[in-house]
């Protein structure tokens, strides 16, 4: 046996020494000694590390590589068993494993159907020539010009859609209340006249409000439901209007109005919702043009 690998034997026995069984817990001395003794590893088979990695042509990965035989060294000393072979020949083998799975990670031209292409890698870093004859790198070259643009016309159009949705409910909410208020006031008893207030006893008051009639409330959010598509289909575009069967000028000038006081109410709403600040400030500086 070698100096050297007598060395590995003792590191790797110094090593699974101070691991605790799972479960317990390693004390500082432990660590102190495992670090140690584990530097003392990499050390003895620094030269071997160098060696198996220009073997698998991953000199241009070096730093990756090296963490890989690091964590090959690490699985190698928790699985080996002295008894059936030396240190130094069970590492050889978890650091080729490592090493050739690194390959083919990150060399992709080294697998067989890749070779059946005649696939090359390159490195995203590596220099070429531009069309001025200045150094220009991959990643530069395929870099889009115009993804910055897209990226704010796309976030642009999200905000826009946001605040249409925003100002459509509300405006929607806006009505459904003014016409619930209508249908509670149609619903309240008449007040007699002063002669009926003489004449007869004042009926008993009874508690809370006036339920509404369902069938009216139906009818009102079939209102509100129509009016929404009249917003989204004929202001906003961003849903498709369905006049229905009966698409004459008649229906149209209909939704027209309907529209056109949408569009009113909206603008008012727009005003007094903070929601809806920036809208009414650029509002206001268009009617000022």
């Amino acid at each position: 046996m070698s100096k050297i690998t007598a060395a590995l034997e003792s590191a790797v026995a110094t090593v699974r020494a101070n691991t605790p069984p799972e479960g317990e817990v390693q004390s500082r001395r432990q660590r102190a000694c495992v670090d140690q003794a584990f530097a003392r590893i990499l050390k003895l088979i620094a030269p071997r590390i160098r060696h198996f990695i220009r073997q698998y042509g991953l000199a241009g990965h070096w730093d990756d590589a090296e963490q890989c035989c690091a964590i090959a060294v690490h699985r190698a000393i928790q699985s080996y068993e002295p008894e059936k072979a030396q240190f130094t020949t069970f590492v050889n083998w978890q650091i080729r494993g490592e090493l050739q799975s690194l390959r083919f990670r990150v060399m992709t031209d080294q697998r067989p159907s890749a070779r059946k292409v005649e696939a090359t890698t390159v490195s995203l870093d590596a220099i070429t020539g531009g069309e001025d004859g200045e150094g220009l790198s991959i990643l530069a070259a395929i870099a889009d010009e115009d993804a910055l643009d897209r990226t704010e016309a796309g976030a642009s159009e999200y905000l826009a859609r946001s605040a249409m949705n925003a100002l459509t409910e509300s405006y929607v909410e806006h009505l459904r209340h003014s016409g619930l208020e209508r249908i509670r006031r149609r619903a309240q008893p008449r007040k007699p006249t002063r002669s009926e207030r003489m004449a007869e006893a004042p009926p008993a008051r009874r508690p809370g409000r006036t339920p509404l009639d369902p069938a009216q409330v139906a009818e009102l959010e079939e209102r509100l439901e129509h009016n929404r598509q009249v917003v989204e289909g004929r202001l906003f575009e961003i849903a498709p209007l369905d006049l229905g069967e009966d698409d004459t000028g008649q229906v149209r000038e209909r939704v027209r109005q309907v529209a056109k006081r949408a569009a009113k109410a909206m603008g008012d709403l727009a005003v007094i919702d903070p929601r809806f600040a920036l809208m009414a400030e650029y509002r206001e500086a268009m009617l000022a043009h």
